[in-house]
């Protein structure tokens, strides 16, 4: 399974707490684009999808979700519910998203900038990629 959690550095103050990441040192690649998801209603499942080669690193900030990642053989569910670690991804691994706690916010790090030729949105194209050694 290419997923992983990855522990954030976490600075613990009295007057609040401070977690990052960078480039190479807590994620394996460059940032090149930063997106986030909120105002999904709880308890929502977004639908699934996979990249050809793009990575990212996926931080629940606030609130809970799961992320359930399949690998075409196996799958296994990774409950995101604290803002110093996250879970990682590499490239074609198919995964959705799901139990969405209300107002939770969803950061996501990318390894490329937003491209449609990357994207795989169907199961079982992904699947065909997998075999085919496509991806």
């Amino acid at each position: 399974m290419n997923a992983q959690i990855i522990n954030l550095p976490k600075i613990e103050d009295p007057r609040g707490n401070l977690s990052f990441v960078q480039d190479f040192d807590q994620i394996p690649f460059k940032i090149e684009r930063i997106y986030w998801i909120y105002d999904v209603p709880g308890g929502k499942r977004l639908d699934g999808r996979a990249h050809k080669n793009q990575q990212e690193f996926i931080i629940a900030l606030s609130g809970s979700m799961d992320i359930v990642v399949d690998d075409g053989s196996s799958s296994q569910k990774f409950q995101l519910n604290r803002s110093y670690y996250g879970l990682y991804l590499g490239g074609c691994t198919w995964r959705h998203m799901e139990n969405f706690s209300t107002n939770s916010l969803v950061l996501v790090l990318s390894s490329a900038k937003s491209c449609v030729a990357d994207d795989i949105n169907d199961y079982q194209e992904y699947l065909k990629l997998k075999k085919h050694a496509g991806c």
